[in-house]
């Protein structure tokens, strides 16, 4: 089973860890979170990701990151090794719980379990009355306010 660090500015990842333990606290124990905070230097941010991976590896792990090409995600691409260690960037609760539901699977699995989730969790939502909603009639009144005269 893979462990699941979550390197994100903060509070992102934090409360990414905290909507986990909501959600699935018998899973949420392997997640690492490290918050990145504005202050923080490229190196320390590094030193407190690696200390995350080694507490989450099992020997393998996923990384998520939130943004590309932020010091998250950079410092995440120093510390993943293609095989043991993966990441993916642009974390969303869907991902996550995707990869909290399928932990069980490969790292390459889960990966993929991953961005499925997190591109299916993401759609326009319509704004009609959803169908399993009772049907309240209206009053006369109401009706005949609508019609056009």
């Amino acid at each position: 089973m893979p462990g699941l660090v979550i390197l994100a500015h903060a509070p992102l990842a934090s409360a990414l860890r905290e909507v986990a333990q909501h959600t699935f606290p018998e899973c949420a124990a392997r997640i690492e979170a490290v918050d990145v905070a504005p202050d923080m230097s490229p190196e320390t941010v590094e030193t407190l990701a690696r200390a995350a991976l080694a507490r989450a590896r099992n020997p393998q792990a996923l990384i998520f990151t939130d943004v590309f090409g932020a010091t998250p995600c950079n410092v995440a691409q120093r510390l993943a090794d293609g095989a043991q260690v993966r990441v993916v960037t642009g974390v969303n609760v869907p991902m996550l719980w995707r990869a909290l539901c399928y932990g069980d699977e490969t790292l390459d699995n889960l990966v993929t379990r991953a961005l499925a989730g997190a591109t299916q969790g993401v759609m326009p939502v319509g704004v009609t009355r959803p169908q399993n909603q009772a049907y309240q009639p209206h009053s006369d009144a109401q009706d005949h306010a609508h019609h056009q005269q």
